[in-house]
């Protein structure tokens, strides 16, 4: 609600008349809704005048507060053009980015991503930190065939990771990737790939990055880290 109210007040003007208003209201739903999208050209004002049916001054006092607010930007001689991006096409929402996700595109990701944050992390991380993620592990480690229940654990263990690295705005990449991953392909994989001998496989791999994080070995820990996704890539070829 507050975000809508701000959207308001962002064409509301005190200092013109109650009609003017109007066309400032029913131009910027247009343009919020993506009748008119970022870069289109808007009707001409006689267009807009007879659509609206009001005089064409009217329109022309709406246009200036529109362009006054950035909303619009007008060319000499080309007519009145959108500058607002809407809501609906600034920021893809998670579902949108799942759909648009593949697998590969999400090892991509990790490729890009895992290294560094674990390097960063083997660096930053607190005593408290460690702790915490020793403590995940330990729960990863008692599992055996609950493949849904390790997913949980692994992600939880990035997370710690992730948010290890003292970078906030990585640890929300990454979990924006866990996030996509996790509405498309990811379950489907799990249940076919995450049989009780790679659970266990698994299980080594992440004590030993566990033990490299812990003893600040940053070399060690990236090595680990790019094995487990070559070994991520090769699972993900053989399910192609």
């Amino acid at each position: 609600m507050a975000n809508q109210s701000t959207t308001a007040q962002l064409v509301t003007s005190h200092s013109v008349g109650a009609t003017v208003q109007v066309v400032i209201d029913s131009l910027f739903a247009r343009i919020k809704s993506e009748e008119y999208p970022e870069g289109a050209r808007l009707p001409s004002e006689r267009t807009l005048s007879s659509e609206l049916g009001v005089a064409r001054n009217t329109v022309r006092d709406a246009l200036d507060v529109l362009e006054a607010r950035n909303i619009i930007r007008r060319r000499a001689g080309s007519g009145s053009f959108v500058t607002y991006k809407s809501e609906l096409t600034r920021t893809p929402s998670r579902s949108a980015l799942a759909e648009n996700t593949s697998p590969l595109d999400h090892l991509v990701v990790r490729g890009i991503l895992e290294p560094e944050m674990i390097r960063l992390a083997v660096i930053n991380m607190t005593p408290r930190d460690i702790m915490e993620l020793d403590d995940i592990l330990t729960r990863m480690e008692a599992i055996s065939t609950d493949a849904a229940e390790f997913v949980a654990c692994e992600e939880d263990f990035y997370r710690k990771i992730a948010a290890g690295t003292g970078n906030p705005l990585l640890a929300s990449c990454y979990d924006l990737a866990i996030e996509a991953c996790l509405q498309t392909h990811r379950s489907t994989m799990m249940r076919r790939h995450l049989t009780p001998k790679r659970i266990e496989d698994y299980q080594k791999r992440y004590n030993a990055l566990f033990n490299a994080i812990s003893s600040r070995d940053v070399e060690t820990a990236v090595e680990y880290i790019k094995l487990h996704l070559i070994e991520e890539q090769k699972t993900l070829l053989q399910e192609d």
